[in-house]
């Protein structure tokens, strides 16, 4: 192990607490955060936090190991070249190794009167925003929730449990990775709490007014509150900075999660494309792949190879509301499957898996090392996928 190391950790999400929690295993590395802001945002609780049912923050003394250094602030630009990060608030910080771990935040929904008139909830401060336009809307006033993932499906069943009139504007299919038995279960409890589902092709959103939005058949839907959460974008921090990065701005990295332009700076979370095949944006695969970061750099000090990606996907739980969810069950190529858990044990599954991921963290902070689950058996489907990738452009992975 090279002596006296500095590892900055740009990020302080799922991926970047995991990562500088693991790094501080050797005392000979100074682990350094920076992030925004000074708490750490649980962003699958921020459905919650706009139904005025959790705060979706947690502070960070709950979850980051005492010796990392936490700095809050936000870089504006990585020299590579040079080794340092330039912060916002001026000055820099230098780094033998850099775990780039920006997360992502809402797309830009390129729909005209969106970015005026509708409410994203993706990051802390958007969730903020919109608090009191709901506090100041009636109880009666339409909402409208605008895509059918896991958060426009809990943001709609939050809402709707609290008496409010909710539409659910899908823009295809509700919940796209649900089996159909799953999607049933799903749909019986939103209508169940009144919530008005819009499916198609046709229901897609063209343009957002102040009190509606159109779709894409010209059907006007009255909407005091427009909720937009359709869609994750990721910081254009890595492009900014010359690195090399998918379409979206995700950093390019081999399967070691290093990036393919420089073996100094590694990847994880939302804002890593390995091979150019990034994972499904989640907290389950964020903090598997802040532990493999760590690894990886853990294993360069050492003068060792490090291991590959080995991620494996089980499931998706979607909370439906206080006291009601699904928990469906998928293979390991990441496919739904017809088995699912609903009701109230599936909502239990689901507060389960939000209090796991901060004790993880916080035992990962206690005892470094000790997160195993990106080394779990599976993750073939992604390997035949990439042997399919490589037959049409072999992919360079380093060696060193």
């Amino acid at each position: 192990m090279v002596q006296n190391m500095d590892v900055v950790v740009v990020g302080g999400g799922y991926a970047g607490v995991m990562a500088a929690n693991r790094l501080t295993q050797h005392d000979d590395v100074t682990v350094t955060l920076i992030n925004p802001r000074p708490t750490f945002v649980h962003r699958v609780r921020l459905h919650q936090m706009v139904g005025g049912t959790d705060t979706a923050v947690v502070d960070y003394q709950e979850v980051l190991a005492q010796g990392v250094r936490l700095v809050v602030d936000s870089v504006t630009r990585i020299d590579a070249a040079g080794r340092d990060v330039e912060l916002a608030s001026g000055g820099a910080v230098g780094y033998d190794y850099l775990v780039y771990a920006v997360g992502s935040g809402s797309a830009d929904p390129q729909v005209p009167g969106a970015a005026e008139f509708a409410y994203p909830i993706a990051g802390l401060e958007e969730a903020q925003r919109l608090l009191p336009v709901l506090d100041a809307a009636p109880a009666s006033a339409a909402v409208t929730v605008v895509g059918a993932g896991p958060t426009g499906i809990e943001t709609a069943a939050e809402l709707a449990e609290q008496g409010r009139s909710v539409t659910l504007v899908c823009g295809g299919v509700l919940g796209p990775y649900l089996h159909r038995r799953g999607r049933r279960s799903v749909a019986g409890r939103l209508a169940a709490l009144g919530v008005q589902v819009v499916e198609g092709p046709a229901a897609k959103v063209t343009a957002v007014a102040r009190d509606a939005v159109r779709l894409a058949d010209g059907r006007q839907l009255p909407s005091a509150v427009t909720i937009w959460t359709a869609g994750f974008g990721v910081p254009d921090l890595a492009s900014r900075s010359g690195l090399s990065t998918d379409v979206l701005g995700r950093v390019l990295t081999d399967e070691t999660l290093t990036s393919v332009d420089d073996d100094r700076i590694v990847a994880a979370g939302d804002s890593a494309a390995p091979s150019g095949l990034p994972l499904r944006m989640s907290c389950q695969a964020a903090m598997p792949l802040g532990a493999r970061a760590a690894d990886t750099v853990l294993s360069r000090l050492a003068g060792e190879q490090p291991g590959p990606l080995n991620q494996s996907f089980g499931a998706q739980c979607i909370s439906l509301g206080r006291g009601t969810g699904i928990f469906q069950f998928g293979n390991r190529s990441d496919v739904a499957v017809w088995f699912h858990i609903d009701g109230r044990l599936g909502a239990r599954m689901k507060e389960g898996v939000c209090k796991g991921i901060v004790k993880h963290l916080a035992d990962e902070a206690h005892k470094p090392g000790g997160y195993s689950l990106h080394r779990a058996k599976g993750g073939a489907g992604r390997r035949q996928a990439l042997a399919a990738l490589r037959a049409e452009a072999p992919v360079v992975e380093r060696t060193s």
